[in-house]
């Protein structure tokens, strides 16, 4: 796994931009992508968040959500509300594999508005994932020892008011990569011995 941070502050607000790159056997794009958007496993996974919770269903594979994560000492608690959205993106090139991505963005919704008790941060994060198969040997099918998934996870994140720096950073530095691996092994284990979603 590799990480890049690049550390920007604006108004004395940090808003360290980060991407992430990461190759996980076993799984594919699809999975990945579908794990990560579907909030019916969100807890499942996700360690940062009190709760949350689907404002608004915009399309089978689009939706707004709002959640609340835990308050992390100094800072004041933050929230967000953001539309996630799921897509295919088919490749030109019989050569290249499709890519499945997930991205979740700010909004604004008239079911839910800030409140006083949270800080809203503002989002811009996207999960992209393409598939590399290697033939099997001779008329095997293919297996998950076939597959491999190429991650790259990119987070701009506006924490929407003053936090220390040097906490957000740590913070930071500690949870993206330990976020990608916890999520990955999760993948890993939820998709093992069932058929493969391309």
């Amino acid at each position: 796994m590799k990480v890049y941070r690049r550390e920007v502050e604006e108004n004395g607000i940090v808003l360290d931009p980060l991407k992430a790159t990461h190759s996980v056997k076993g799984v594919t794009g699809h999975e990945v992508c579908h794990y990560f958007w579907d909030t019916a496993y969100r807890n499942d996974w996700e360690t940062t968040i009190e709760n949350f919770n689907v404002v608004e269903t915009l399309s089978e594979n689009a939706t707004v959500v709002y959640q609340t994560h835990k308050r992390v000492w100094p800072a004041s608690q933050r929230d967000v509300l953001y539309l996630s959205a799921m897509r295919k993106i088919l490749s030109n090139n019989e050569n290249d594999p499709d890519t499945w991505l997930v991205c979740n963005f700010s909004v604004d919704h008239d079911d839910a508005q800030p409140s006083g008790r949270c800080v809203r941060a503002k989002i811009n994060i996207g999960m992209i994932c393409q598939t590399l198969v290697s033939p099997p040997e001779g008329d095997k099918e293919i297996s998950r020892d076939n597959i491999l998934c190429k991650i790259t996870y990119v987070a701009n994140v506006n924490p929407g008011g003053w936090a220390p720096a040097s906490v957000l950073r740590a913070v930071a530095k500690r949870e993206y990569p330990k976020f990608l691996k916890r999520f990955t092994s999760y993948v890993q284990e939820k998709t093992a011995g069932k058929p493969i979603l391309f």
